[in-house]
């Protein structure tokens, strides 16, 4: 099952790559902060899964859901940052998330921020998934 994580993250980081490299060409720095965090530690994610894959410690598998918890929503707030650009929102927080998620459906964004938005569910439940069988077996 651990497998089965690494071939989603790697799904999904296939496309965050690709969104990382657009962000590089075109967004001149902007939201640097929470891209750079958001994309080095969902990186860093393969280490702990690394190590649970290679010895089947359950502490392993929730050291790497916890990096997941703690850093998904840099990316998410990235998101928000551009839905808010967009649409000239001026609220800031929380309160952007459904809206965002609204815009993101809607197609206002092409298809590799939405995949990515979208896939980051699988990673994340599958993550927390093996991670509980990893403990109950």
């Amino acid at each position: 099952m651990g497998y089965l994580v690494l071939a989603a993250w790697t799904v999904q980081a296939a496309v965050g790559v690709s969104l990382l490299v657009s962000w590089v060409r075109r967004a001149r720095g902007r939201s640097a902060g929470a891209v750079l965090t958001h994309a080095l530690m969902m990186v860093g994610f393969l280490a702990p899964w690394a190590v649970f894959i290679a010895t089947g410690s359950p502490l392993w598998a929730w050291v790497g859901f916890l990096v997941l918890a703690a850093f998904i929503g840099f990316g998410d707030m990235v998101v928000m940052r551009r839905v808010r650009a967009l649409r000239g929102m001026e609220n800031s927080g929380i309160r952007d998330y459904l809206p965002t998620i609204k815009v993101v459906i809607s197609g206002a964004l092409r298809w590799r921020p939405l995949f990515h938005m979208c896939f980051s569910g699988v990673v994340f439940f599958s993550t927390l998934a093996v991670a509980i069988a990893a403990t109950i077996a």
